[in-house]
């Protein structure tokens, strides 16, 4: 039994130097750690760039107003505030001579409308 017992501490003081050689060896690596910098370099560059984009993206079709005598459903329901009830009513309601009129035709309320003004249109 003693026998047993000793050749596992044996086994483990000779394993324990030849992990820790092979664990730092990798990790010290200045090779290794310069082609791990440059991976996390491009991947949070692409990623930067992606964001960029994705803001670029999201600025441009904000400033795009949205004409009421036209727009889908999805269109209008991605105006704040804006409820399934009320963008059918728009639908149903066309066409408008101008914005203002929603709130005129009692299509949707004052309060409503002074939320999305800024973002719709009455085009013909």
């Amino acid at each position: 039994m003693q026998l047993l017992n000793l050749r596992s501490v044996l086994l483990v003081a000779l394993a324990l130097p030849l992990i820790g050689a092979t664990a730092c060896s990798s990790k010290d690596n200045p090779d290794e750690i310069r082609r791990q910098t440059a991976e996390a370099t491009e991947t949070m560059r692409r990623d930067t760039k992606a964001v960029v984009e994705g803001v670029r993206e999201g600025m441009r079709s904000s400033d795009k107003a949205i004409d009421i005598n036209s727009a889908s459903r999805a269109d209008l329901l991605n105006l704040p505030g804006m409820t399934q009830h009320e963008a059918d009513r728009i639908i149903a309601e066309r066409p408008f001579k101008n914005a203002h009129e929603l709130v005129a035709r009692h299509v949707i309320p004052q309060a409503e409308y002074d939320k999305i003004s800024d973002r719709i249109i009455a085009g013909r």
